[in-house]
Order: C-alpha cells, then structure tokens, then sequence
C-alpha cells in the first residue's frame, strides 16, 4: 500500500446514516472484525456492525456489488475489497499486511454471519496465527432463523450446508446423516430442492420438516410437513426461486434390539469400511463402540463364509 493510499484512509470521512441523519464513527481498535449482515432484509442489522464497517479502514467482501448496496443504503464510505474462495490466495495475504500495518479490516459475507457456509475461516486462521486480534460482531444468520421459525427441537443441531449436486453423493451423505441424534439444517437451491427433498424422504423416512424460502424478504415463505409430502409438493409446480433453507427433524429415539444393530451394520458395511460402520452404528444407536465392533467383525466374517 502506498503513502497515498494510507492517507486516504486516515482522511477519509467516517459517518453512518441509519436514519438519514449522518452518524459519526470512531476507527476501530487493530483488527480483523467478523461483521455480520442482513440475510435479506436491509433494516436487519444492529447500529455496533454499522459503525464497525464505517469506522473500519477497509471492507473485505464476496462480491462488492452486493455489499456496495448494504454501504450506500447507509451512507458509508468505507472502501471495498473482494475476499472470496477464487482470489484468496492472492487477497488473504494482503490482508494480512493490512493488519500488520495496524489497520481495522471488517470481514462480510454476502449475507449472514461470515464464515457461515464461506471460506472466511482461513483468514481468521492466518490473522490468529499472525497475532492479530479477531472480533465478531453478531447479527443475522439464516441458520438461526430457519431453526427458530421450523418449529423443531433446537437442543442439539447439526448444520450440513449443501448437499452434493450429484445424486449418487447426494444419497450416500444422507444415508451417514440419518445416524446424526441431531435437528438437521441444510442449504439448498432452488433447481434441486425436489429432488433433494425426495432423497432426504427416501433415505430418512418421513420425519417432520420445514422448507424456509426467502427468509426476511417480502416473498418469505415457510412450509412445514413430512418429508414425504414436502417431496410431492416441490416436485409440482411450486415456486422455489430464492434462498432455501432446510430443516429435518432428528431421528425418533428408540430401543434398538440385536436385530437392530445387525441390519444397520449390514448396510452400513454395504458401504463403508467397518471402521467407518462401527462409528456410524455406534452413534446412531447409542451402543457402546467395543460392542458394535464385535458384532461388526462377527457379520463380516459370517458374510465370508457365506461367499465361500
């Protein structure tokens, strides 16, 4: 960075306008500082991430279009930079020097909490590493807000992201998902949310779900169901266009007999390696690990002999 572009920065004007009216910012302390943003409506973001990203010396964002709109809907002046998972190699480093040279940089997703579903975790690993402070300054997630609205246990979740586009894969995740004694949350897009959906019935049964499209915005919808019927209805002609997030219930609690654990094993052996099936079986029905893979070893060998 040259001496010009340091002055700049130091010259610059730092206001906010959460009304109109603008508001000024003190510069942050040193740093790196995970901002969180609205996930679709503008109004949902807190005064602190407003004077954050004013007062901050530097912006670093997915794409600067998008948060170009979040800045100047709020009068900041603050300049942008893109941070993303195809320039990282080249943008994290200067980042870095950002920070050594005592700067405030404010991380964005595009919408959400940073590092939510985004590559923003290696920055945060590299400014840890280089002894920088890391801040976060909490807001809106749509993970939170889709399990708040489904209507489905909070105690434990368990947030998978996207599942692979490719069938194949797709069913072979899910299938190690039904183990997980957790509310499950998804991302998906809209082409493939039928057939994701069918998967997850298929590979799951027909627990309870809910579909949240379009969360914040003024065409939010939230559907709520079996996964059964969620499959019907999204392999209609139902509107799927937006943001998408998918939220199944956990797996129903059970005794699990001998007979149980066998057939679980079966399958689990049909497709992983009996490491992997321990674990799974293990989890999934609460028998002690010692015990699954005894049995494990005894159904493998059993299926030897039967081959011979």
């Amino acid at each position: 960075m040259t001496d010009d572009d340091k002055d700049a920065i130091r010259g610059r004007s730092r206001h906010y306008a959460p009304l109109g009216q603008p508001i000024a910012a003190s510069r942050p302390e040193p740093g790196l500082y995970l901002v969180a943003t609205p996930i679709g409506n503008l109004g949902d973001i807190s005064l602190r991430a407003l004077e954050t990203l004013a007062g901050a010396d530097c912006i670093a964002c997915e794409d600067t279009r998008v948060t170009r709109k979040l800045t100047e809907r709020y009068g900041i002046a603050t300049p942008l930079m893109a941070y993303h998972e195809h320039n990282a190699a080249e943008a994290l480093p200067k980042i870095i020097a950002r920070l050594a040279e005592g700067q405030a940089v404010a991380l964005v997703s595009d919408a959400g909490t940073p590092l939510i579903s985004d590559p923003g975790y290696r920055l945060v690993r590299a400014a840890v590493e280089a002894g920088h402070a890391v801040t976060a300054v909490p807001g809106a997630s749509a993970v939170l807000a889709a399990l708040s609205l489904a209507g489905l246990p909070t105690d434990r979740f368990f947030f998978e992201g996207f599942l692979p586009p490719k069938q194949g894969a797709r069913q072979k995740r899910i299938a190690e998902l039904a183990a997980i004694p957790a509310t499950l949350v998804l991302f998906e897009s809209g082409p493939r949310l039928g057939a994701s959906l069918a998967d997850l019935a298929a590979g799951l049964g027909p627990r309870a779900a809910s579909v949240c499209r379009e969360l914040t915005k003024l065409h939010e919808e939230i559907r709520r169901g079996d996964l059964t019927a969620l499959a019907d209805h999204y392999a209609q002609d139902a509107e799927t266009r937006g943001e998408i997030v998918i939220v199944v219930a956990p797996r129903p609690e059970q005794e699990t007999t001998n007979t149980d654990v066998d057939e679980l094993l079966r399958n689990a052996l049909a497709r992983v390696s009996v490491k992997d099936a321990v674990g799974e079986v293990a989890l999934a029905t609460g028998r002690a690990r010692r015990d699954v893979y005894r049995r494990a070893l005894e159904l493998a060998k059993d299926g030897a002999h039967g081959q011979e």
